[in-house]
């Protein structure tokens, strides 16, 4: 199978890169080292790459001619090699008093990304730059839809989601069938539950951000749709997620555990979110770093077993599934 070159890699890019995944997410730069050696540093520089993207669309605050150009500008620097310089110093100047410091510190080293990037295989690249290209100009859509209106409806949310996640879903699969032969005869046929897989994740955030986004003025969740539809509709996505789970491979422990982690964690959060609307609480909680942690540990064991993994989502989604029971076949 085709891998990243790691060998061609300088420690000094490969220690920062492992160093501003800590700084900017915490879920991810948990999970992202469960996997091999060589999918840890493909799929961190991916996550970064979007993470780019996805601070430019968080910038409310620029015109959208503004925010649309910078994003075409990021495009044409990862997919045609423009000089990241020019990308750098015009995306620090607008968003150095609309982003976080560590996002500001990914944007002002983009060139180590990219240098990253560039010791990738042509398999990889190619998936890679389809994954940040649909999700650059989709978002670039949504750009216009910032505003506290909210989207039209499920299926605009859905679009959304895919062009967020939905879509790092099936760059997952790609890069886990170029390193696993077992997987790719598992998954012949269904990779579309990996769009499941990731859109199920984003729309857990947007449930989970939805005060703060309102806050900031922005709403990303369906207008006039019933709550239990819109939660009977993330559960539909973990179920397809819990199938994708289970078809990778035992073997592969470490994607295994890469995509249960992401997972449960979601379904944590969603039960939590049900459990302290029913309790009136509209302030979601965020997971502790000792629950995190204990869903860590937990994981080193149940990952080896589908049956284990089934029994978690249905315990852990007691909730959820009681709240979408009228509206869904709950399974």
């Amino acid at each position: 199978m085709f891998s990243a070159d790691i060998s061609s890699l300088t420690q000094t890019d490969q220690i920062y890169q492992k160093t501003i995944l800590e700084a900017v997410s915490r879920t991810f730069a948990l999970t992202i080292p469960l996997l091999p050696t060589n999918l840890e540093i493909v799929i961190g520089n991916t996550y970064l790459l979007c993470r780019i993207i996805d601070t430019i669309e968080d910038a409310i605050c620029i015109p959208l001619e503004q925010k649309n150009a910078l994003s075409n500008l990021f495009l044409a620097t990862v997919l045609h090699g423009s000089a990241p310089d020019i990308f750098t110093q015009k995306a620090t100047a607008l968003l150095v008093e609309h982003t976080i410091q560590a996002e500001l510190d990914l944007i002002q080293n983009t060139s180590t990304i990219l240098r990253i990037f560039a010791s990738f295989s042509e398999d990889q690249k190619e998936a890679i730059g389809r994954c940040v290209k649909i999700m650059s100009l989709g978002m670039q859509q949504y750009h216009m839809k910032q505003s506290i209106d909210g989207l039209q409806d499920l299926q605009e949310l859905s679009h959304y989601c895919y062009v967020v996640a939905g879509v790092v879903g099936e760059l997952l699969t790609t890069l886990f069938k170029l390193q696993s032969t077992d997987f790719v005869r598992a998954i012949d046929g269904q990779e579309t539950l990996a769009i499941g897989f990731g859109q199920a994740l984003q729309m857990t955030n947007i449930l989970k951000d939805a005060q703060e986004d309102l806050q900031r003025g922005v709403v990303w969740l369906p207008r006039g749709v019933d709550q239990r539809v819109l939660y009977d509709t993330v559960y539909q996505c973990l179920c397809q997620a819990m199938t994708y789970i289970t078809l990778v491979p035992k073997k592969e422990i470490g994607i295994r555990r890469f995509c249960f982690l992401a997972f449960g964690l979601a379904v944590i959060t969603l039960e939590n979110l049900v459990s302290n609307q029913m309790n009136s609480q509209l302030i979601a909680r965020k997971l502790s770093r000792r629950q995190v942690g204990y869903f860590y540990l937990l994981t080193k064991f149940i990952v080896y077993s589908d049956s284990l993994m089934r029994i978690f989502f249905r315990l852990q989604s007691r909730s959820l599934r009681a709240l979408i029971k009228p509206t869904s076949k709950v399974l």
